[in-house]
């Protein structure tokens, strides 16, 4: 078993054994009343989507130290997956018990109980809207700022109101020290909402960073080049990102997930380049030198192996260029020898980022790029098209059992390199992606 997997085995462990706390404890008291089985599976199911939310706090809050080797991308599509099973659980909750017992449906009268129908109700639609507005933010014309608050004031009020829901029934939550171990894990949770959106701004108020260089770049791209103020650096990995805030506080909705495109030789200094594809990115050419900004990171298992002298295939679409810029300009300072391939897919040749570059490091690095232009123009020569699984097998060589391969850029090329990879008889655990849609 590789260590990817291994990793991923042991967090998975981890994951399930919080998730499952909740239920686990139902399962050790033996409630005075008798019910019906309906009754009974309609409570474990809504202890199980108790377990499972309070569990999406520590797969959302960017915290290091888990799962990091896994590789952020892979946790946020576990997030969204798993958050669509607790939809359905808090769903199956009141329809199974309802269903088994009608007359329960007067704990939803607000004529009976104002407050506690209330609750439920807004329980439930709480949870709609928070994994609604998470699957289609862009359809329904969400910034990515005010989404994110949202998203938290949901998990806060829906985790605090499914605890105080639980505790207050006693039929499982009988007894203090139940009470008090389920109200510990769920708890716990809570609070690491908390240090995600309140302390951790505070700790990177006093590390303030500011921008020194705008430079506009080919395909209508940005690049920011960043200095700290004082003393402190970021020692970073090439290929990672960094969740950066431009402004005067760290205390911002506004706070967006850029890969770093410079080299990691110098940790107090680095640089990001972002095209102009939304609202924020719109902006990034009117920043100022002097902007200060906070940086809370890195992040990300998007990340070369040291020494590996099979090589590695870089397969990038677009803009996402940037964080395979930051392997090669890594790699050209390190005197790396080992051999590598860039596939970079683009629409014209004039938005291929970079290119003047790609082209210096081809002659001081073992580095053979192949450029990908899908609407050329007819005196053009290289490769038309897009990348696809063809293309890949006519360029990319056979696989070695040690070679790595990183892909980065829109949804539909990396579905589409990935599939050619593993045809290619490349192993999944050698495959890095690192897709956009994280926000």
């Amino acid at each position: 078993m590789s260590r990817l997997a291994r990793s991923a085995l042991l967090w998975c462990t981890g994951y399930l054994f919080l998730a499952l706390v909740p239920l686990g404890l139902a399962l050790l008291i033996r409630p005075h009343e008798v019910r019906e089985f309906g009754a009974e599976l309609g409570a474990l199911l809504g202890l199980l989507a108790l377990g499972v939310l309070a569990s999406q706090a520590v797969i959302s809050g960017r915290h290091r130290w888990f799962a990091e080797s896994v590789g952020y991308d892979n946790i946020l599509q576990f997030h969204r997956q798993t958050g669509i099973f607790a939809l359905l659980l808090v769903l199956a909750h009141p329809i199974v018990m309802i269903a088994t017992r009608p007359g329960w449906l007067e704990y939803l009268d607000p004529r009976d109980d104002t407050l506690r129908a209330i609750t439920l109700i807004l329980l439930v639609l709480a949870t709609l809207v928070l994994v609604a507005s998470s699957l289609w933010r862009t359809r329904f014309g969400l910034s990515y700022e005010w989404w994110r608050a949202l998203h938290g004031a949901l998990t806060l009020f829906i985790v605090a109101g499914g605890l105080g829901h639980a505790v207050m029934v006693q039929h499982y939550t009988q007894g203090v020290i139940t009470t008090l171990l389920l109200g510990a894990v769920v708890g716990g949770s809570l609070l690491l909402v908390v240090e995600t959106r309140l302390l951790r701004p505070w700790r990177l108020r006093k590390r303030a960073w500011k921008v020194v260089a705008n430079e506009q770049e080919r395909g209508d791209a940005t690049t920011l080049t960043l200095e700290a103020e004082g003393r402190h650096r970021l020692d970073f990995a090439p290929g990672q990102f960094f969740w950066i805030t431009l402004g005067d506080t760290p205390f911002s909705l506004q706070q967006h997930p850029f890969s770093v495109a410079s080299s990691v030789s110098d940790g107090r200094r680095f640089s990001f380049t972002a095209k102009r594809l939304g609202d924020f990115t719109n902006t990034l050419p009117d920043v100022k030198p002097g902007t200060r900004a906070f940086i809370e990171g890195p992040f990300g298992s998007f990340i070369p192996e040291p020494d590996n002298g099979s090589g590695a295939v870089l397969i990038a679409g677009g803009i996402g260029i940037t964080p395979i810029m930051s392997i090669l300009r890594t790699l050209h300072d390190q005197g790396d020898t080992r051999p590598l391939w860039l596939l970079y897919a683009n629409k014209t040749w004039e938005d291929a980022a970079f290119r003047d570059e790609l082209a210096e490091l081809e002659g001081q690095l073992d580095l053979d790029v192949i450029h990908v232009i899908s609407d050329p123009e007819p005196e053009w020569k290289g490769e038309r098209g897009k990348i696809d699984e063809a293309l890949v097998k006519r360029r990319v060589p056979a696989d070695d059992g040690r070679r790595e391969y990183f892909i980065c850029g829109p949804e539909p090329l990396m579905n589409v390199a990935e599939k050619a990879l593993l045809a290619q008889g490349a192993a999944a655990t050698r495959i890095y992606s690192d897709r956009f849609d994280i926000v």
